[in-house]
C-alpha cells in the first residue's frame, strides 16, 4: 500500500539515508561501549564498567528507535555488520586502549553521532518532518550529556 503521510517518496528516502547512517553510528557506539564495558580496567573499574553499562543499554534503546522511524517512513533498516561498517563513521578500536583511552574515543564517538544527527535537519526541516526532528533532538540531548560526561572523566 502506498504511503501518505504528507511527506513525498524522495524526501522519505533522503530522510531514510541520513537515519541509516545515525542508526549505523548509534549501533557501532553501542557495541564499542559494550565492548568497552566488558573489558575497562584500572583505579576507575567500578565507575566505568557501571557507566559504560548504562550507557550501552540506552543505545540499544535508541538503536530500536531510529530503526522503528525508518519503517514508519517505508523502508527497510539496514541491519547487518557490513551495512553498518559501510554506514558509520565511528572508528572500531584496535585492541584494548586504557580506561583513559576508553573515555577519550567515547567522546570523540558521542560528538561523532551529534554531528551525524545535526547533519539531517535540512532535510528534516524541507519535509516538516516533526517525528524525525524530535526523534533527532533527543538523540542530541542524550548524546550532548554524555559527552560532557565523559569529557569531565578526562579533566585534570
Amino acid at each position: 500500500m502506498e504511503i501518505d503521510i504528507g511527506i513525498s517518496e524522495q524526501d522519505r528516502h533522503s530522510i531514510v539515508d541520513g537515519l541509516s547512517r545515525l542508526l549505523a553510528d548509534t549501533y557501532t557506539l553501542y557495541l564499542k561501549t559494550h565492548n568497552f564495558h566488558w573489558n575497562v580496567t584500572g583505579p576507575m573499574f567500578q565507575t566505568l564498567h557501571l557507566m559504560f553499562e548504562t550507557q550501552y543499554t540506552e543505545l540499544a534503546a535508541a538503536v530500536d528507535e531510529i530503526a522503528e522511524r525508518i519503517r514508519a517512513l517505508g523502508s527497510f533498516v539496514p541491519g547487518t555488520y557490513g551495512d553498518f561498517a559501510r554506514l558509520s563513521t565511528i572508528n572500531e578500536p584496535d585492541g584494548v586502549p586504557s580506561a583513559q583511552e576508553m573515555i577519550r574515543q567515547l567522546v570523540q564517538d558521542q560528538e561523532a553521532v551529534i554531528r551525524t544527527a545535526r547533519s539531517m535537519f535540512k532535510a528534516v526541516d524541507q519535509a516538516s518532518d516533526e517525528p524525525t526532528a524530535d526523534l533527532l533532538t533527543q538523540r542530541m540531548q542524550v548524546h550532548e550529556k554524555t559527552a560532557w560526561m565523559l569529557r569531565s572523566l578526562l579533566e585534570k
